[in-house]
């Protein structure tokens, strides 16, 4: 295809060139600079063709043949600084040419860029425009392409309030006079696409205020791939459009994030989950994370990993809940297409990947979102509005349409290009309320008076619809801990839409519980039956996550109260109680072995306590819960659904005892549960149960296998036709001291 100066409705008719319009584009202050640069036809589109270009290393500029490289003009420099402008001998237009230029590096033939039109169609300024742009990372950014015939990357960048963008990079010497951009109008996008620049390439955009102001150069929002931290570059990435392997997976995931599904998730942070200490401590990367995590996990019967952000961040200490870079996986483990890999390889093995994802906030630092055109752009103005106290954090303004459309762009990008299967959404509290973790005269009502954050709540809103209608099987977690209704309820019955919400109730009710002595237990017994008043309002996942791990909280096996057989008898008995109730599962990384430390995101977890029988037994035992909630439907099919519980003894406060079924569908098994919470056994304790028949003891977390006294039922009971809590048969059992015991009728 001919390399031709295309015509466009921004190009000009020639006119004599004005000191003025030269002088703005030498400082770089210069808001149109395709008015100026490029070609021009003069004489009111009759005359011959000026070429204007700016190169300020350059010693001399003709413009050539791209055929013979035959001289069609001689550009002569109109300003010291290397502003150059010639005119083309004759008068066909559009003219064919490429530049030779000399310089200190000899001599180089390339192609100008003012004279390419431009990349964003109308359609694409229509809909940025209007925030309905779901595929707006298919446009925004950097995207190398052929254009107009010629290989190159095409930029666009929203900055509706900046008087003048450039794209500055390795390429042009971070001069922002060289490669300033075009303002498409009706988005307040700038553009440019860039002949010759190629994957790799390291670039930021350099951005002048309405005032005429130099911002500190920013990265690019849209960027698919940065540098590493310390240093903020976006690169250049090849094109996302992977091949993927995972078909297997994609089609049958809708079952395996379905309600009645069950749902056991590892919640890890890959950058401490495991290092390499003899190779300076240095991250895993992501071929390494694969190799290791995914067999781990799989063995450890987790059904789905959720990944605390992965999204390009500045500061490790932030874990990354502070990124910079919410369209790239963060370059600390290796670069988009590795990342790939590890997905593909988790679907492969049948194993599910969420993203803790962060809409709500964002961080100051100055190369990223923060006074982005030299004004209030993605946050609010208004610190009551814009500004997070407890994390020194940026607050998105989803009142704005563009803001919107980024954020739920990001959303979609995370499913379309990488085919994660889900997002939890972090700190849905934040959003929900205008007054959250403010004092009074700290916040500012909306426009009805209320709390509400109501632009916060349609945002949501409209990211589940457009997640659930375009991605079938994907799902959305929401960690929301007040007491909004229907947060995990469709969106056309008045909730937010999200499938499952964090049952934080439950997390702090029920460590509360087990950190007291068993002694003080009756004055609390009411911690652990409390949840049940409320576990089917919402589609729960009870999570006990890096939040009861960090700030001085200490670990798990840290909470529990006692002597060390105690504690990890306690933690036993939790974990039990946890799987054995209503809801899907999440448990935190290193909780599986029962980490003594507090997590510190900077090194590995203590692997080496494995070597420690009753670690060990810890870790064995969350890997029997897990195999046994995945393989008895009791356990999980009815999760969400009331059908799938009943207590059978939840008044025994003296003993500390607790007694209950869960239930499956039609034609399954049931499940009878019995904690006993002190370090007392209990012989001959009866329990009703609807049934005769022998009844399986079928788990036992005081079995020696776990580090138990391997006290219990030989293997279970008969029950007896003797009537106890309103059943007509009963079971007389031995409940081991601070354990759990499942049993099952026996099939027949």
């Amino acid at each position: 295809m001919p390399r031709k100066a295309k015509e466009t409705k921004d190009s000009q008719p020639q006119r004599q060139t004005r000191r003025p319009e030269v002088e703005a584009i030498v400082r770089a202050d210069h808001g149109d600079p395709f008015a100026v640069l490029g070609p021009h036809r003069g004489d009111g589109g009759r005359g011959r063709t000026t070429i204007r270009v700016f190169d300020p290393g350059a010693s001399s500029i003709q413009a050539v043949d791209p055929s013979n490289e035959a001289v069609l003009a001689s550009l002569d420099r109109i300003h010291p600084e290397g502003f150059f402008e010639g005119a083309v001998k004759g008068d066909a237009w559009p003219v064919d040419y490429r530049l030779r230029i000399e310089g200190p590096d000899g001599t180089r033939i390339v192609d100008d860029p003012y004279r390419f039109g431009p990349w964003l169609g109308d359609l694409d300024i229509h809909l940025l425009g209007e925030g309905n742009h779901l595929r707006n990372f298919d446009r925004m950014g950097a995207h190398p392409i052929r254009h107009e015939g010629v290989e190159g990357v095409a930029f666009a960048v929203w900055a509706p309030n900046a008087r003048k963008v450039s794209v500055v990079g390795d390429f042009n010497g971070w001069d922002g006079r060289v490669h300033p951009m075009r303002l498409r109008h009706g988005a307040g996008v700038w553009e440019i696409f860039l002949p010759g620049v190629g994957v790799g390439a390291h670039y930021k955009y350099e951005i002048r205020s309405p005032e005429g102001e130099l911002a500190p150069l920013k990265s690019d929002p849209y960027a698919f791939r940065s540098e590493m931290r310390p240093d903020t570059a976006s690169i250049v990435s090849a094109p996302l459009d992977f091949s993927w392997r995972d078909e297997g997976w994609m089609s049958a995931r809708e079952g395996r994030n379905a309600v009645d599904a069950p749902i056991s998730i590892y919640e890890v942070h890959l950058g401490s989950w495991r290092r390499v200490p003899e190779e300076g401590n240095r991250f895993l990367t992501y071929g390494e994370i694969a190799d290791q995590l995914i067999p781990y996990v799989k063995e450890m019967g987790f059904t789905h990993i959720e990944m605390m952000p992965i999204n390009e961040h500045p500061f490790d200490g932030s874990w990354g809940y502070q990124p910079t870079g919410l369209f790239a996986p963060t370059s600390r483990f290796g670069t988009p297409d590795e990342f790939h890999s590890f997905v593909e390889r988790c679907h492969q093995e049948g194993i599910g990947l969420l993203l803790d994802w962060v809409p709500g906030h964002f961080p100051s630092d100055i190369h990223g979102l923060g006074e982005f055109d030299g004004t209030a752009l993605y946050e609010h103005a208004d610190p009551r509005q814009g500004f997070h106290m407890d994390w020194n954090t940026l607050i998105y303004n989803f009142g704005r349409t563009e803001v919107r459309n980024f954020l739920l762009g990001n959303a979609l990008f995370w499913m379309d290009r990488y085919h994660l299967d889900g997002l939890r959404v972090d700190a849905v509290a934040s959003m929900l309320y205008l007054d959250y973790s403010r004092k009074e005269g700290e916040w500012v009502p909306n426009r009805f008076g209320g709390r509400e954050n109501l632009d916060a709540i349609d945002f949501l809103k409209r990211m589940n619809e457009e997640v659930f209608g375009g991605f079938p099987g994907a799902t959305t977690v929401a960690e929301e801990s007040t007491a909004w209704p229907g947060v995990s309820r469709p969106t056309y019955a008045g909730g937010l839409g999200f499938a499952f919400k964090w049952n934080m109730g439950w997390m702090h009710d029920t460590l509360q519980y087990m950190s007291k002595d068993p002694i003080h237990r009756r004055y609390h017994h009411h911690d652990l039956t409390f949840g049940l008043l409320y576990a089917f309002s919402e589609n729960f996942i009870l999570p006990l996550s890096h939040d009861e791990v960090v700030h001085g909280k200490g670990s798990l096996i840290g909470k529990m109260p006692g002597d060390e057989w105690r504690k990890f008898a306690n933690l036993r008995a939790y974990y039990a109680f946890m799987w054995t109730h209503p809801g899907k599962k999440l448990l935190f990384m290193g909780g599986e072995f029962a980490q003594v430390r507090e997590w510190n995101h900077d090194s590995s977890l203590d692997w080496h306590l494995l070597d420690e029988p009753l670690h060990k037994g810890i870790q064995t035992l969350v890997r029997d819960l897990n195999h046994l909630y995945r393989d008895i439907p009791a356990l999980h099919q009815n999760d969400c659904d009331p059908s799938g519980f009943v207590w059978i003894e939840a008044q025994d406060i003296e003993n500390s005892v607790l007694a209950f079924m869960r239930k499956g569908r039609e034609g399954t098994r049931p499940v009878l549960v019995i904690c006993n919470f002190t370090p007392m056994p209990r012989q001959n304790y009866r329990i009703g149960v609807p049934t005769g028949g022998y009844w399986q003891e079928i788990f036992n977390s005081d079995a020696a296998l776990y580090g138990g006294g391997d006290i219990g039922n030989a293997g279970g009971a008969s029950a007896e036709e003797i009537g106890s809590q309103g059943r007509p048969y009963s079971l007389s059992l031995t409940l081991p001291p601070l354990g759990v015991v499942l049993l099952q009728p026996s099939e027949g």
